[in-house]
């Protein structure tokens, strides 16, 4: 039988090097966190062949000193840690000391290095973990590790090695991450000695943000930021319009540490909800802030994964700050095909050179263009709330009460009528209070009662009080005044099916399907999921194919819950008898084949996503169509919405309208 024997020394480094050293990319990761550890504020990075024959690291941290310098390169050898208690609360981002060991042997490293105080810095060189010379010299204060001839000596490692191309971007990528990581530190790229990153060090993410992604996308990212139970969210997240058809543009940081974290990504992607275009992914640089001892780093080799003591607090955190930002932005994309939010998707998906970006615009010019913060919004009052609430509380109070609207003036013009003073601020006033909108009927009240029950109560009219009245709130943030609103006038109509809005000097098309269509999903949801049922004088009875058929009728009493009363009507028949009073008669049978496809593809193990993919159709199917003519008065009641900022987007992500400006035709004319 075989014997149990102790490994050499130098096959167990190698196989802890095996751990660590996966390739080029994870060697500058290992010495440029050692650096950013070091207090550095500059540091160049450079590669040659794709970081296989030679990665440099220069800093200007605080060095180490001479006497220290052989032991660095010894297994389970820190700065960083001391006792047991330091792994509880881990601010570093080294701390294992195997960083230095495990590079070393495999591969000749050198090391140069001088700490403030001492008149000379200290040279040392190592081939496969031994030290083969060392002596004093002159240098800068910092430290400079050089490694050169990576996995020379383990050639079952080196046969797996991609192209120097491949490897060069990993180790390129690598570098973007931790430039987005810490925007406090200047870090310059070199490639076969091209420069291909530096960012400015200012401590500003916008600017790192721009000198990493490039103009173009950096437009397309908006600032977030949250707060609430030992947590901070910041950062920046793509425009819905701005979604990309892959998940790399995704970048998560906790306490400065780039993480992949499928709690954040979950969480962003379900703030874009009903927002994004199918099939399409949001692209984000999110800092998540929170106490040390609350998240374990120390769970996987690389350390780019990590366990949170509180998975949901992290996913609410991370929810409701990406959520309120989409909801309080306003911008529009532009109609122009070059503009880079709708621009091909080749230009989108490829960074452009970081040369020509320079020239374009500087990063100082660029935070001067970028769009303000979005409002800080506290999450401890309302991280318990339910995901599917965060919409309906705006759309509930917009949809209330029905009251008959004046008849549609002649002329085209329509002018945004004065808004009262506001009322005095209640003591209690929830964090986001949903905005009032003018109206052109009077201002009414409302009893509060359930959701359902209050879209159908009658309205009490208030004559004489002026002022609308503010529905009682939980305290947090104070209300959030309306920014005075350019006056706009529907121009009219072109194909039948996109409405032309001036404003200022800029001319919108709305899609007036893509529009109603939310409008429609918008009061359904914030129904509760309850729609009101209506008993047909005529049942509906058709005859679906046999795989939709079975899952409907598997499915009778979730169809009932939406409304659809239905039975098995023989000969693979269904005849339907009620159905919610959104979806007309003839569209009975469409609406039920479309939920039949999704419970089959999807099942019923959400019941939510069950419930929107309903209400998807039904909001489709009740909407006005395009192509189809419709009278001033329903296009109207489409512009409004829009304008007014209550409808940006379909339910299935696409834009409800496009921005043209004065300018911008009148380049395409040759005006300008």
């Amino acid at each position: 039988m075989p014997h149990i024997q102790q490994l050499d020394s130098h096959v167990a480094d190698l196989i802890a090097a095996g751990e660590v050293v996966e390739r080029p990319a994870s060697v500058v990761k290992e010495l440029v966190e050692n650096a950013i550890d070091a207090g550095a504020g500059k540091l160049t990075v450079e590669i040659q062949h794709g970081g296989m024959t030679l990665i440099r690291v220069t800093d200007n941290g605080c060095g180490i000193a001479a006497d220290e310098a052989p032991t660095a390169f010894l297994r389970h050898a820190t700065s960083k840690l001391r006792t047991e208690y330091d792994l509880e609360a881990i601010g570093t981002l080294g701390f294992r000391g195997e960083a230095l060991a495990a590079i070393s042997a495999v591969s000749r490293m050198e090391l140069l290095t001088r700490t403030a105080d001492a008149p000379l810095g200290s040279a040392l060189s190592l081939e496969a973990g031994v030290v083969v010379s060392r002596e004093e010299a002159g240098c800068p204060q910092g430290t400079t590790m050089v490694v050169k001839d990576l996995f020379y000596n383990t050639p079952a490692r080196l046969k797996f090695m991609k192209k120097d191309s491949a490897e060069s971007a990993a180790c390129f990528a690598m570098i973007q991450r931790l430039a987005l990581s810490h925007p406090e530190v200047s870090i310059k790229f070199l490639r076969d000695g091209k420069q291909d990153l530096l960012t400015p060090g200012d401590g500003q993410l916008k600017s790192a943000l721009y000198a990493v992604l490039g103009r173009d996308l950096a437009l397309g990212f908006t600032p977030v930021k949250g707060s609430g139970e030992d947590m901070t969210v910041t950062g920046f997240v793509s425009l819905p319009t701005c979604c990309r058809g892959t998940r790399g543009y995704q970048h998560f940081f906790v306490n400065g540490r780039y993480v992949k974290s499928r709690t954040m990504m979950a969480a962003l992607e379900e703030a874009y909800a009903n927002q994004k275009m199918v099939g399409k992914f949001p692209g984000c640089v999110l800092h998540l802030t929170t106490r040390l001892n609350a998240v374990d780093v120390n769970v996987h080799p690389t350390k780019q994964e990590v366990k949170f003591g509180s998975d949901k607090k992290v996913f609410d955190a991370v929810y409701y700050a990406v959520k309120s930002t989409l909801e309080a932005d306003r911008s529009r994309p532009s109609a122009l095909a070059d503009s880079p939010r709708l621009a091909p998707k080749a230009a989108q998906d490829t960074v452009p050179p970081h040369q020509t970006t320079f020239r374009t615009m500087t990063a100082e010019q660029f935070r001067k263009t970028a769009d303000k913060p979005a409002p800080s919004l506290p999450l401890h009052d309302i991280a318990a709330r339910p995901a599917q609430t965060a919409q309906p509380v705006r759309a509930a109070t917009r949809v209330a009460p029905t009251v008959p609207e004046r008849p549609v003036p002649t002329a085209s013009t329509i002018q945004p009528e004065p808004k009262p003073a506001p009322a005095p601020t209640p003591s209690s006033v929830r964090t986001a209070v949903p905005d009032i909108p003018a109206k052109t009927t009077p201002p009414v009240e409302v009893a509060p009662e359930t959701p359902r029950a209050t879209t159908r109560v009658a309205p009490t009219v208030v004559e004489k009080e002026p002022v609308p009245t503010i529905p009682p709130v939980e305290p947090q943030t104070p209300i959030q005044p309306e920014p005075e609103e350019t006056p706009w006038r529907m121009a009219g109509e072109v194909l039948n099916t996109y409405i032309i809005v001036e404003q200022g000097d800029k001319v919108l098309l709305i899609d007036k399907h893509a529009a109603h269509e939310r409008m429609n999903f918008d009061r359904l949801k914030a129904a509760g999921y309850t729609p009101m049922v209506q008993t047909l004088l005529t049942p509906v009875v058709f005859t679906p194919p046999a795989e939709e058929g079975a899952a409907l009728l598997a499915q009778l009493p979730l169809l009932e819950r939406f409304g659809f009363e239905a039975e098995d009507f023989g000969g693979g028949a269904l005849i339907v008898r009620t159905a919610p009073d959104d979806v007309d008669a003839a569209a009975i049978p469409d609406v039920l084949l479309e939920l039949a496809g999704r419970l089959i593809t999807c099942g019923t193990a959400d019941p939510d996503s069950a419930r929107d993919a309903l209400l998807h159709t039904m909001a489709c199917k009740a909407a006005i169509k395009g192509g189809q003519k419709n009278g001033e008065a329903e296009l109207l009641k489409v512009v409004k919405a829009v304008m007014a900022g209550e409808v940006k987007y379909c339910p299935h992500g696409r834009p409800v309208a496009i921005e043209l400006t004065r300018s911008q035709i009148e380049k395409r004319f040759g005006r300008a």
